[in-house]
């Protein structure tokens, strides 16, 4: 009896373990650095920095340098519009998903990406590119040779001014929320709908 007792119950521990890891790997990855360590990334000018949301229990995350305004003209200053720009500073922005979605009309298997944008006066690409563990520039053709797709949104004004460089997420429903990028008085909505559910 005392070895079926401890058989079950190796059972229901191994069955446990098998489901903790299943949660488990729904959890974006941690940020990716290029050099130093996250403490070091936090006391960067552009300090790492990331958001997340949960689309049917599962995570989806940014991460990126923020960079603080400090007094430039931002758009159409020091982010020229009509070239590519890595949406942040240092490190390439990378976007973690631990399901497939449809982002800004790109459809993307779950896996880890960079993000560039091309911002426009009146229209911005959102670049959604394979190779997640670079630097942020130069966007070069070696680069855009990972491009996975390409889509646009239109930009927004901001009611207040932005100092630092962020991303938040705005959730829609369950399955799809948008991703804001907000700088100076400026505003991009990222719309991020998870598939195949």
């Amino acid at each position: 009896m005392q070895r079926s007792v401890t058989a079950a119950l190796s059972v229901l521990a191994l069955a446990l373990t098998a489901g903790a890891s299943e949660v488990a790997a729904q959890d974006a990855p941690g940020c990716w650095l290029a050099r130093g360590t996250k403490a070091q990334a936090a006391e960067r000018t552009s300090p790492l920095d990331s958001a997340s949301v949960r689309l049917g229990g599962d995570e989806a995350k940014v991460c990126y340098g923020a960079p603080s305004a400090r007094g430039r003209e931002i758009m159409g200053g020091l982010v020229p519009y009509d070239t590519p720009w890595r949406a942040g500073a240092n490190e390439a922005t990378n976007l973690h998903l631990t399901f497939g979605a449809e982002v800004a009309g790109v459809e993307l298997d779950p896996g880890s990406y960079s993000v560039y944008t091309v911002p426009g006066e009146e229209t911005w690409e959102i670049v959604l590119n394979g190779n997640d563990q670079r630097w942020g520039i130069p966007i070069d053709s070696g680069v855009r040779e990972a491009d996975i797709g390409i889509g646009s949104v239109t930009p927004e004004s901001t009611d207040e001014m932005v100092e630092q460089m962020r991303f938040r997420w705005v959730k829609n429903d369950e399955t799809s929320a948008d991703l804001l990028l907000e700088w100076e008085d400026t505003r991009i909505r990222i719309p991020v709908e998870r598939t195949g559910m």
